[in-house]
């Protein structure tokens, strides 16, 4: 039985191009350098579960580091996974993944024991989960995050001096210590993130005079891997790269011309391949008069007799009510526009030009179909938003495979 005689909408996922973007990033670091799959809010809409697992997989029962007969393969030891919560990092660990989990969102105190007992580490990020901290017999594992500059999450650098006295005064012993850098997507403008990355030394060389010299040190996400590489320290957080999308497009046109945006000669080495795939079906096709209005509010009128198709998707599944009368899906090996407004469960697309469509075809709604693809930095455009908010917002609810 095909998937679309039971499912109307699911998520197919490209595996070897999951292996393949994760061995592109291996090429860029050192050998003994950690790398962080972030598999943070549903691994970017591709699935918790499925992702980590896969990845865990990678894993060799051996001592070796690094690159292994020509395949990417990455010792346990050295893959780590990247979460924003602790119902994630529990959720891993259910699943049976045994890597070092780190959880990079805020955690409320009265989960710290359970973090404890699962060996998850947690970010420390202010002074009142440092005071819950010295509450517990045996506190978890935890990385002090630095505010070098994103002014989000963090100890702000002239806070560091009175975080580590009351380190030592609780007789704790923070695992790491990182950062998280606001621009590292374009290195046309570098400054701002080589003085995060200035102000994030002077904490290291803070922390290590006060004695804590085998922190685990990192601050690159996948910009900063790409373009930054004194930035990579002893672990890099391979988040939007290893689902197969830039970090930005200034990121890939910096990579590729090396700043020269009039080179004739661009930088290949780094080639990433999306890995989701969205997919629905027809489930009705019909034809209407010239003239008619096409669904809610009356937003657009054909002026054409029109054949239409109704696709059983919609915003509640997290496609955008912005594509409305802008989107396309791919069906039939083509570009198919939307019509009228994105309904919370249907969409209608214009069916009228061949090939013919009928109830039961296969379209595409993030993905490749043919020779035509339609990713999310593509939709990202016409909405105004990111790759990561397109990814992201897609029901977790839907069938993964």
């Amino acid at each position: 039985m095909k998937k679309n005689d039971f499912l109307r909408t699911w998520i197919e996922l490209d595996k070897k191009a999951l292996v393949q973007n994760i061995g592109q990033f291996l090429k860029f670091i050192p050998v003994r350098t950690r790398l962080m799959a972030v598999v943070k809010s549903n691994a970017y809409g591709h699935g918790l579960a499925q992702v980590a697992k896969q990845l865990a997989e990678l894993g060799v029962k051996n001592n070796e580091l690094g690159v292994h007969n020509s395949k990417f393969i990455i010792h346990n030891s050295r893959l780590w996974f990247g979460v924003d919560s602790i119902v994630e990092a529990l959720r891993l660990r259910e699943e049976g993944i045994k890597n070092s989990i780190l959880v990079l969102g805020s955690t409320l105190p009265g989960r710290f024991k359970e973090a404890e007992e699962n060996n998850i580490i947690l970010t420390v990020s202010n002074f009142e989960s440092l005071g819950a901290l010295k509450k517990l017999k045996n506190p978890p594992e935890f990385h002090i995050k630095i505010d070098t500059g994103m002014y989000r999450q963090g100890f702000l650098p002239e806070q560091i001096q009175k975080l580590l006295k009351l380190i030592k005064l609780y007789k704790l012993a923070p695992e790491g210590i990182y950062t998280h850098f606001a621009s590292a997507k374009d290195r046309g403008y570098p400054t701002y993130t080589f003085e995060q990355l200035r102000k994030f030394k002077q904490a290291i060389k803070e922390f290590e005079r006060a004695g804590f010299r085998k922190l685990i040190k990192h601050a690159a996400a996948s910009g900063g891997t790409i373009l930054f590489p004194s930035s990579h320290l002893d672990m890099v957080r391979i988040g939007i790269g290893l689902y197969g999308y830039w970090p930005a497009p200034e990121t890939e046109k910096t990579f590729r011309f090396q700043g020269n945006p009039k080179s004739q000669s661009p930088n290949s080495k780094l080639s990433l391949k999306p890995v989701l795939t969205w997919k629905t079906i027809v489930g009705e096709v019909k034809e209407i008069p010239k003239g008619s209005h096409i669904g809610y509010d009356f937003t657009e009128r054909i002026n054409r007799k029109t054949k239409i198709a109704v696709l059983p998707i919609g915003y509640w599944h997290g496609y955008d009510r912005g594509l409305s009368s802008i989107g396309e899906v791919l069906l039939r090996g083509r570009r198919r526009k939307i019509l009228g407004r994105v309904s919370m469960d249907m969409i209608v697309v214009d069916v009228t030009d061949k090939p013919s469509v009928k109830v039961g075809n296969e379209a595409v709604l993030l993905g490749k179909q043919g020779k035509d693809a339609i990713w999310a930095d593509e939709i990202a455009l016409k909405i105004g938003t990111s790759a990561y908010e397109v990814l992201t917002r897609i029901n977790p609810l839907i069938e993964r495979n």
